[in-house]
């Protein structure tokens, strides 16, 4: 009678020792067998009941096979999450490996928090209103605290290992707060100081097109942006910079000017192209018909561009064998013209040009000139006389390179 009491009272001590694991408690437990590839049953140490750890409770980090995960005989440092069925006897408990990484985490994260340190962690997915990276747990990282410009999408800083600023901090919520957008600023204002230091006008340096806007378009130097108008981006008429530039582009440019108070600097990317004016006698000897575009109509004449940046005058005299009051009676701005090349000016940048040249000379004006040719003179004295008037400052040719022709003509 008295070794059934014993007896009883052994399996009564054995009982309340399983209430001894309570939810929340951290155990070690023992692989005892993988079960259906999707959980591991562990035994408890000290405690004599078993448990069981679904795949994704084994690490903070995906696990795809359970197998590489853990292995039988392994031993875990596991906590208590809840209890599985009422019997004592044969209880079960619900464990996680992963959460106490997870826990360790939070102890980390917070203490980085309150040092006021950083933390590094990679970019898993970009979702409404911001990204979501793992540092360990989910982080969160707004939209507007991503870098310091707008950026249209998203997707580009998945993948990314980015360094961050703890901003807001709750385990017990599962809520982290991050900002790359202080890391980019400080970077920033490091980069600024450097280049400011060293740039100069007249510098030819290489950057990369950050962003556009109809204005221009703005290069990244390094961590510094500076600005090439759209009048600087090409000596061709450019409407807007998308038309030619693409974001991420490497360029090459020249510093206009540097304003480090008000931490702006002006480029160039035309100036670090050939001029339009070099090699012209080349491309454009005297003698040589080129076919052009009249750009702008004064009452002297016309201006043709016949290459980009390249414009040469066509005086009023040589736009046509017959008499006109005035250029825009038989021309307009953007009509197409073939023109012969008078005389050629590198140094002035001018060109001479002329159709008439091109055109054969009408019968009855050659008859009239050889039956009249004592009333040249008149017509020669009011040419010049109108040439006189011609505003040089206007053409950019000097009076001499509007009468040359008309002083050829007389001699």
């Amino acid at each position: 009678m008295a070794e059934n009491n014993e007896n009883k009272n052994d399996m009564l001590e054995a009982l309340d020792s399983i209430e001894t694991v309570k939810v929340g408690d951290v155990v070690k437990g023992e692989v005892l067998a993988i079960d259906d590839d999707r959980q591991a049953i562990v035994g408890i140490k000290d405690a004599g009941v078993e448990g069981v750890v679904p795949a994704k409770e084994l690490s903070t980090k995906p696990v795809e096979d359970i197998n590489d995960a853990v292995k039988v005989g392994d031993e875990l440092d596991l906590v208590v999450i809840s209890k599985i069925g009422n019997d004592k006897e044969n209880g079960s408990y619900l464990l996680s490996h992963r959460r106490l990484e997870a826990r360790k985490v939070w102890d980390d994260v917070q203490k980085k928090f309150d040092a006021g340190e950083h933390i590094t962690a990679k970019v898993t997915q970009a979702v409404k209103g911001g990204l979501v990276v793992d540092a360990g747990v989910r982080g969160f990282v707004p939209a507007s605290m991503i870098t310091d410009h707008y950026v249209e999408d998203l997707n580009q800083f998945k993948g990314q290992e980015l360094e961050f600023k703890i901003i807001e901090i709750e385990p017990s919520e599962n809520r982290l707060i991050l900002s790359h957008k202080e890391i980019v600023q400080a970077q920033h204002e490091e980069a600024a100081k450097e280049i400011f230091a060293k740039l100069q006008p007249g510098d030819v340096v290489e950057g990369k097109v950050a962003r556009m806007t109809n204005f221009g378009a703005f290069i990244d130097l390094g961590g510094v942006d500076g600005l090439v108008h759209v009048s600087e981006i090409s000596y061709d008429h450019v409407d807007k910079p998308s038309d030619v530039l693409e974001a991420g582009q490497e360029v090459k440019v020249k510093v206009l000017n540097v304003d480090p108070e008000r931490e702006r600097i002006s480029l160039s990317i035309k100036q670090t192209l050939p001029g339009p004016w070099d090699d012209i006698e080349e491309k454009a000897p005297e003698g040589s018909v080129l076919t052009g575009t009249v750009k702008r109509l004064t009452s002297f004449g016309a201006f043709v561009e016949v290459f980009p940046g390249v414009e040469g005058l066509v005086h009023i005299s040589q736009i046509s064998h017959k008499h006109i009051a005035t250029p825009a009676d038989v021309l307009k701005p953007g009509q197409e013209v073939k023109v012969k090349v008078l005389n050629v000016d590198p140094e002035h940048q001018r060109l001479g040009l002329s159709m008439k040249a091109l055109e054969e000379r009408p019968k009855d004006e050659e008859n009239n000139g050889n039956e009249n040719r004592g009333r040249r003179r008149p017509r020669r004295n009011n040419n010049r006389n109108f040439m006189n008037n011609a505003p040089e400052e206007e053409s950019g040719f000097s009076m001499g390179d509007l009468i040359g022709d008309q002083l050829k003509g007389l001699k």
